[in-house]
């Protein structure tokens, strides 16, 4: 039977749950367990076979399930308890965690500290205004990936994608390589929501035609998709009449945002960003509530699981610190999106914790020849000069510990640009 309470309780078993266990492990609390709702660890990790994984962290090219592996093993190495099959159905505000599995039933476990990590989910087509019935052959991206990847069937022969995010764009050539006829990708922005290094890889290498600016206005066919249409829009995103292209397809793909999974987030009372719609955190990927911390993409939409695992080493390590010295006096500082800026992750900086903080943020539009720059009440705390930036493409600005203990007042992140 399981132990009754836990120092660290981590909800999640994919990249940023496993990184943050090994990371608390490793700093002096042994008490960790890790709930994972699936069968296996390894997140969405496992479904994804292309690679490019580990560049950054480890500087080779590892496939997902690759670089999964490196984290499972130190985590099973550790001997650190993981229940998988195991869903969380509650958290309370005393950090009492309430989950069912086959063979507990439905328990629960207390906690002295918690790290959030379950992850995103992917926006479905309900949440589009699309005309057309509901035939067969209407997939999410991430789907059609676990039916080709992981369970061997194929979802289609002709395919149109709307949404050109990083898994839209891995698909298009995922199904191409698997046979399939992409006719085109379409994208409602004028830029594509994608890294650069996949529109080059999965795009044009394949010769898959990517039409910006346009989205699907109605899905034909009764009980299979027989062809979409498609329009041009407008500034305000409207379709533009006598814009229309037709596409003969069997299978749309939607890869249309991904949404952080922050319904028990929500339920223990945890603030919400309304731009990253997860957790408002302090630089320690603290939230608001005392204990509980969050990583990943719960916390906001990461393009590269090499930063996942730095921010979850970074939870694992402070939410170690908090069980061992308890709850620390903040002392705080706002830290807001200004002009051309999407969001900016930490929102808060706690002047009482040592070292730099790493600003994540992601900037509102395509920009080149740009300047960022973080100030506090006139006084520019730290800045830097990009060549090209995109929404695509997280970005990060480091703020010295001298300048924030000088600072006082909000701090905002702004770009400009230069002539």
């Amino acid at each position: 039977m399981i132990d009754k309470s836990y120092d660290i309780v981590i909800i999640g078993g994919g990249p940023a749950g496993l990184a943050a266990a090994i990371s608390a492990f490793d700093n002096g609390v042994k008490n960790v367990l890790v709930l994972e709702r699936e069968q296996r660890t390894g997140g969405i990790l496992n479904q994804c076979i292309h690679n490019g994984f580990g560049l950054t962290r480890f500087k080779e090219s590892l496939s997902g399930p690759e670089y999964a592996y490196r984290f499972v093993k130190q985590v099973k190495d550790r001997k650190i308890p993981v229940l998988t099959q195991t869903t969380v159905l509650s958290i309370s505000q005393d950090k009492t965690i309430t989950a069912i599995n086959k063979e507990y039933g439905v328990f629960t476990v207390n906690a002295k500290a918690i790290v959030l990590a379950m992850g995103c989910r992917e926006r479905s087509k309900g949440a589009l205004n699309i005309a057309g019935t509901r035939p067969a052959g209407i997939f999410s991206a991430g789907t059609a990936q676990k039916y080709v990847n992981v369970k061997g069937y194929m979802p289609g022969r002709e395919v149109v994608i709307l949404g050109s995010g990083d898994i839209g764009l891995i698909m298009a050539r995922r199904m191409t390589l698997e046979g399939a006829k992409v006719k085109a990708v379409c994208e409602i922005m004028p830029y594509s929501g994608g890294l650069k290094r996949n529109i080059v890889q999965c795009l044009n290498d394949f010769d898959i035609p990517l039409y910006l600016s346009h989205t699907i206005t109605q899905i034909h066919g009764k009980d299979r998709v027989t062809g979409v249409t498609i329009s041009k829009v407008d500034q305000n995103k409207r379709p533009i009449p006598n814009t229309e292209i037709y596409f003969d397809c069997d299978t749309v793909l939607f890869s249309v945002g991904l949404i952080p999974e922050n319904e028990l987030t929500k339920g223990m009372g945890v603030p919400l960003s309304p731009r990253t719609k997860g957790a408002v955190v302090y630089q320690d990927r603290q939230t608001l509530v005392d204990g509980v911390f969050a990583c990943g993409n719960v916390l906001h939409v990461h393009d590269l699981v090499d930063f996942v695992s730095d921010e979850a080493e970074l939870a694992g390590l402070s939410a170690a610190n908090y069980v061992k010295n308890g709850a620390s006096v903040h002392d705080t500082i706002d830290c807001v999106n200004g002009k051309n800026i999407g969001y900016v992750l930490p929102q808060k900086i706690d002047k009482n914790l040592s070292g730099d903080v790493k600003l994540y943020f992601r900037v509102a539009n395509e920009f080149k020849n740009c300047k960022i720059v973080c100030e506090c009440n006139g006084q520019v705390l730290a800045q830097k000069k990009k060549p090209v930036v995109a929404p695509g493409e997280m970005e990060y600005l480091v703020i010295k510990e001298s300048e924030i203990k000088n600072a006082n007042g909000q701090i905002t992140l702004s770009l400009e640009e230069l002539l």
